[in-house]
């Protein structure tokens, strides 16, 4: 309810104005400048019910849909915004935040809004008049929404499942009702998808191309190119804002890795791994990478990565993420598994570390050394299996990450480069009939980078031979779930 009769009056007269014309009020309340197509689908929502945006990386998709909620929210009386996205970090570090940042800029709406961690009310109409944000984690928290005026903000819509998706349709039966959805084409299956395609007549349509924003990085988008290929599903995800395609020679591909990304899926508790592990994939050559990945109970993160570092510093960075791991998790009284690539110059860093572990009573890391150009050992009855389908570790490695993908019980950070490597990899049957994956010699005479980073994810993902050191993998209840639920609260 807003008390000042100035105030007051100025909106009774602007409102009406901005209901019809959103990029007036951008540019008017915000000092937001919109883009050629956002102004198009500023223009779209306030006249459709239904508008859907797939685009590439960085063309302004958040400060859009920010500016949408504003809008809506300011010059619709007893309107209510709600706000979602797959994880709670893209909801409130990302989307959320963008909110508060153009609200804050913002002399009038400083004076009529109140923003909290999860609402922005108009002061006065607390109970009625606001905005809200709800993590699209389960289809109960997109209900109970109903209003004559109401928006539905779903940003990275292609990580919302359908059955949550379906729940947010049943609440937008109002007469002045919106849905908004954003995002990158990462999934050629799912309601997002079927807006562009078997339902597009429901909806008002934008396609973004980040070569064509003026906000993108254009050198980093001609290196993706040039690394990549133009039609490379990496490249249509990330920069031409288009649907990956199907491809049959590749091990793993761009949909399975998106769909498990920090960005689009948050891994349950219940359903994350008994131990830690780290794995490194020493470079071989001047252009190649060191990486160093830490698996936090199935949240697999990067933790280094250098070029042309001294093979001591190798050592170094792995006892910094091994202390750096277990001081997080105080209860923890397992190992820290650390899978080391041992070919080449890897073979240094596993000598070193012999050494190492008893110079500074390293008790708890177990380093594995592993060839990965050897045959599978048939130690184990899953190894036995594996021997009959995959023609070397290297190939068994990535498998066993695919299928952690494919039943997403893993949550890996959103890396464009890791998800490029691992996207372009292709594999071939042998003559034996066993699968085979692409040599990294041969990925480079391809033009590709060596896929660095995604052998180290494989390292540290393999849990061929930690039985063969430890006898046995740490139970879950080995971990502390105080610490864990905290540590997860503030990560």
């Amino acid at each position: 309810m807003i008390v000042d009769p100035q105030l007051k009056d100025f909106l009774n007269e602007s409102m009406p104005i901005w209901q019809k014309n959103p990029v007036q009020y951008f540019r008017e309340v915000l000092q937001f400048t919109p883009d050629e197509w956002q102004e198009e689908a500023a223009n779209d929502l306030a006249n459709f019910p239904q508008v859907a945006i797939k685009s590439g990386q960085g063309v302004g998709k958040t400060g859009f849909e920010a500016a949408s909620a504003l809008w809506f929210l300011t010059c619709f009386e007893n309107s209510r915004v709600v706000a979602t996205a797959p994880t709670r970090q893209q909801l409130h570090d990302v989307l959320w935040s963008e909110i508060a940042k153009w609200q804050e800029n913002s002399p009038l709406l400083r004076e009529i809004l109140k923003w909290t961690k999860t609402y922005v009310y108009m002061k006065g109409s607390e109970q009625r008049w606001f905005a809200v944000a709800r993590v699209a984690s389960k289809p109960e928290n997109m209900q109970g929404f109903h209003e004559d005026s109401m928006l539905f903000i779903v940003d990275e819509a292609s990580g919302v499942r359908d059955d949550i998706m379906e729940a947010i349709h049943g609440t937008l039966t109002g007469t002045h009702n919106r849905l908004l959805m954003c995002g990158n084409p990462t999934q050629s299956t799912g309601d997002f998808h079927d807006a562009f395609t078997s339902d597009r007549d429901q909806y008002k349509l934008h396609t973004v191309n980040s070569e064509d924003s003026p906000r993108t990085n254009k050198q980093a988008i001609n290196n993706l190119i040039k690394k990549y290929g133009y039609d490379s599903n990496v490249v249509r995800v990330r920069v031409r804002g288009l649907f990956p395609n199907q491809d049959d020679d590749v091990l793993i591909g761009i949909s399975l890795l998106e769909q498990c990304s920090d960005k689009l899926f948050e891994l349950p508790e219940k359903d994350e791994m008994s131990y830690m592990s780290i794995g490194c994939d020493v470079a071989r050559y001047g252009d190649d990478e060191t990486v160093i990945y830490a698996n936090r109970f199935g949240r697999v993160k990067i933790e280094y990565t250098k070029r042309g570092q001294d093979l001591m510093a190798t050592v170094g960075d792995i006892v910094r993420a091994y202390r750096k791991m277990i001081s997080e998790f105080p209860d923890y009284t397992g190992y820290v598994f650390a899978m080391i690539d041992d070919t080449g110059l890897g073979g240094g860093v596993t000598d070193r570390f012999r050494e190492v572990k008893v110079e500074e009573k390293l008790t708890r890391l177990v380093v594995i050394p592993i060839n990965a150009a050897e045959h599978i050992e048939q130690d184990s009855l899953e190894n036995k299996e594996a021997f009959k389908n995959y023609n070397n570790l290297t190939t068994h490695m990535w498998a066993n990450v695919k299928d952690l993908l494919t039943n997403k019980q893993i949550q890996i950070e959103d890396d464009g480069i890791l998800f490029g490597q691992m996207s372009a990899r292709k594999y071939r049957v042998a003559s034996n009939g066993k699968i085979q994956l692409e040599s990294k010699d041969d990925m480079k005479k391809r033009g590709l980078d060596s896929p660095d980073r995604g052998d180290a994810l494989a390292l540290c993902l393999y849990k061929g031979k930690i039985k063969k050191f430890t006898g046995s993998v740490p139970s879950t209840q080995a971990v502390g779930a105080l610490s864990k639920t905290s540590y997860w609260a503030n990560h």
